[in-house]
């Protein structure tokens, strides 16, 4: 065979690649990404002058793909993979050069490689685009649920506030009528302390829903963190549960409602020592990052069960077992925070536990 006939074979090789390399990528599945790479190392293998003695590895981030090992004396070439223009990984093929015959790459082999880098470098971007899109539809798909839902809530407890002063004015009036009837005086009393609960529960389904009434002012966050740990810490000692707090510095100042605040750093403590073992840690933690503040609170409990996640501020919405919550302290906390323009987040943490995370704009 003529030199010219065995550059042509070569070229040849070389464009059913790339045409292979296309079309295996054309259309990738997100949870495939490893037998993708591994069907584009198959293909590029079959390119090269000499594919029984050549090997290629992928090399990108956590993932490594290798179609052989290595040995001492192999040729290598190489190319950068590129992902939004920053090296992410390398792609290599490797030449296992025998003593029985001295081989090595062609020219026109550095440029496939570079050409099959290009292109899973973009089918790496396609991909991270294709995850932030899916990550902000659902954190979209939430909150529409969570607006809804807060519509639906405000509407409740303002249907239910009217019977309910109602109920507990009438049933005050009947009791000074009569307080010489001890055991009607006593049931009057039980009605009177329901109803108090029932408009307690109604005030925290209007946090949520964004309706009661703010004072805000300019506020430093410290002393009322300071404040909420000191009023818990006989609640922590009684449940064995220790705490640590990191505070950036003595003066960090937000624009808030100190009532709405204190609530805040209340329900969160109060969740996370309910939900920490003896001898456990919560650390508080509060910094500011540019414009807004950041309130983190850890514990060491459980964590959230994966389909719970996304649940996690709904009204009554509870892990706990009957009796021990309604299911409204996290979704008041959200509509506190909601209403002062500001995000909270629930996450678990790597280690174990969760971790709540509030952010405030300082104005």
């Amino acid at each position: 065979m003529s030199t010219s006939e065995i550059q042509l074979k070569e070229r040849i090789k070389e464009l059913t690649c790339l045409y292979e390399v296309s079309s295996i990528i054309g259309n990738v599945e997100l949870d495939l990404i490893e037998e993708t790479l591994q069907a584009v190392a198959h293909s590029l293998k079959k390119a090269f002058q000499y594919p029984e003695n050549t090997f290629v590895d992928f090399i990108i981030d956590t993932i490594s793909v290798s179609s052989g090992d290595y040995f001492p004396n192999d040729l290598k070439i190489q190319s950068d993979i590129k992902i939004f223009n920053k090296i992410q990984g390398e792609l290599v093929v490797r030449l296992h050069n025998s003593d029985a015959e001295e081989i090595n790459f062609l020219n026109e082999e550095q440029l496939l490689l570079d050409n099959v880098a290009l292109k899973v470098g973009n089918l790496l971007e396609r991909i991270e685009i294709q995850k932030n899109q899916t990550a902000l539809k659902r954190q979209m798909e939430r909150a529409d649920r969570l607006s809804i839902l807060g519509e639906i809530t405000a509407g409740i407890a303002h249907e239910l506030n009217t019977p309910l002063a109602s109920i507990l004015g009438f049933a005050e009036l009947l009791k000074s009528d009569l307080d010489s009837d001890k055991k009607a005086s006593d049931d009057l009393q039980k009605i009177i302390d329901n109803a108090i609960y029932s408009r307690e529960v109604v005030k925290k389904l209007m946090f949520f829903a964004c309706e009661m009434p703010q004072e805000m002012k300019h506020i430093n966050i410290v002393p009322i963190l300071k404040n909420a740990i000191n009023l818990l810490d006989a609640t922590f000692r009684k449940e064995q549960v220790k705490y640590l707090v990191k505070i950036d510095a003595e003066e960090l100042w937000l624009r808030a409602d100190s009532i709405q605040l204190t609530q805040i750093i209340f329900n969160l403590l109060i969740n996370a020592i309910y939900f920490s073992p003896k001898d456990g840690l919560v650390t508080i933690e509060v910094y500011k990052k540019k414009k807004q503040i950041v309130l983190k609170i850890y514990d060491e409990g459980k964590g959230f069960d994966l389909e719970n996640l996304d649940k996690v501020f709904q009204p009554f919405f509870t892990t706990k077992p009957t009796g021990d919550g309604s299911g409204l302290g996290l979704s008041v906390v959200h509509g506190i925070v909601a209403s002062h323009k500001g995000t909270i987040s629930a996450e678990n943490n790597i280690k174990k536990g969760a971790i709540f995370t509030v952010t405030l704009p300082e104005n």
